[in-house]
């Protein structure tokens, strides 16, 4: 059914920047607020940034605003993180899913980012 498949994490130097790329398929992408989470090994998943259906509101995680930027392509169903000027304590395995708590599909596999030097 819901598809949801991220993409874009690597190995990455402090200051550095990746984009993060989340493929969902099996539902109406339009229709629904949509979200990035991370997760370190043994850690709850927390919320960096949601993005409404319509890309008209973002809301950002205190650690990465001015640094992560939300983004979304209704057309492609596509969900995108821009991370800049990372830090090693955003290393984390980083998933997409709806941006409302407690109403989540099944989550992927993730990708992995790591900042170190």
């Amino acid at each position: 059914q819901v598809q949801l498949v991220e993409s874009g994490g690597g190995s990455v130097q402090p200051g550095g920047s990746l984009t993060l790329s989340c493929a969902a398929a099996g539902f109406d992408f339009a229709s629904y607020n949509m979200g990035w989470y991370s997760q370190t090994p043994g850690k709850l998943r927390e919320r960096v940034a949601s993005i409404t259906f319509d890309g008209a509101s973002t809301n950002y995680a205190a650690s990465v605003k001015g640094r992560f930027a939300i983004s979304r392509d209704n057309d492609k169903s596509i969900l995108y993180l821009q991370m800049n000027s990372l830090k090693p304590e955003d290393s984390a395995v980083y998933f997409c899913n709806r941006g409302v708590s407690g109403l989540f599909w099944d989550w992927g596999q993730g990708t992995q980012v790591t900042v170190s030097s």
